[in-house]
C-alpha cells in the first residue's frame, strides 16, 4: 500500500512538470518581445524539470545523487544563461515591446556613463595639477 502512494506521488510531480513546461511553450508563443520570452522559458523550464526530476526520484530512488546533481545544474545554469541572452539581445539592439515602461539596464548604462565621464575629469584634474 505504502508503494502505491509513492508511486502516485512521483506521477503527480512528474505530470506537475510536464505541465510548467508546456506552459512555458505557450508562454513563448503569447509573450510580445524576445526579453520577456527568455523570462518565461526560463522561469518554466527551469520549475518544470525540477518537478520532473523530482517525480522521477520517487521512482527511481538509488539515482538519488544523480538527480540531485541534474537539479543543482539546472539550477545554476538556466538563469545564467537566460541572463547572457537577454543581455546578447539588449546590446544588439533587439527592441523593447511598446509596453515596456522602465528600461533599468539603460538607465544604469547611463549612471555608469556619467560616473566614467566625472572619474576622467577628476584624474585629468588630478594630472594637470601635477604638472
Amino acid at each position: 500500500m505504502d508503494n502505491n502512494w509513492i508511486d502516485i506521488t512521483g506521477g503527480i510531480l512528474a505530470i506537475g512538470g510536464s505541465i510548467f513546461l508546456f506552459l512555458g511553450s505557450l508562454g513563448l508563443l503569447r509573450m510580445p518581445d524576445a526579453y520577456n520570452r527568455i523570462q518565461t522559458g526560463t522561469k518554466a523550464s527551469t520549475l518544470g524539470t525540477i518537478l520532473s526530476l523530482t517525480g522521477l526520484l520517487f521512482f527511481l530512488p538509488g539515482w538519488f545523487g544523480k538527480f540531485m546533481i541534474l537539479i543543482l545544474f539546472v539550477l545554476i545554469t538556466n538563469p545564467i544563461s537566460s541572463h547572457v541572452l537577454a543581455r546578447a539581445a539588449y546590446f544588439t539592439g533587439v527592441p523593447l515591446t511598446k509596453r515596456t515602461t522602465v528600461d533599468q539596464l539603460s538607465e544604469s548604462l547611463n549612471e555608469d556613463k556619467s560616473r566614467k565621464a566625472a572619474l576622467r575629469k577628476v584624474h585629468t584634474n588630478e594630472e594637470e595639477d601635477k604638472l
